[in-house]
């Protein structure tokens, strides 16, 4: 067996520059809501999303629902 040295350890992920939102896109768009109902619930919820992410959710509710429309055209045919 032979010693090897060990690997050096790669920085934290806040020392290199990806701090929580230090590296947000620039067209992020977000949405927040405080929501209370009474004195003693509170609701509240943060979105964030990205042109890119809207396209690909709309891509996939279009590939999803394209083929449940021609099947439920295709029942009531029958």
């Amino acid at each position: 067996m032979h010693a090897t040295e060990p690997q050096p350890v790669p920085p934290p992920v806040s020392e290199a520059g990806f701090d929580g939102g230090a590296g947000a896109h620039p067209e992020e768009m977000r949405a927040s809501l405080d929501l209370a109902i009474g004195r003693f619930v509170r609701l509240r919820a943060t979105a964030r999303a990205t042109p890119a992410g809207l396209l690909a959710t709309a891509i996939l509710a279009a590939a999803t629902l394209g083929p449940l429309l021609w099947f439920a055209r295709s029942r009531r045919r029958c």
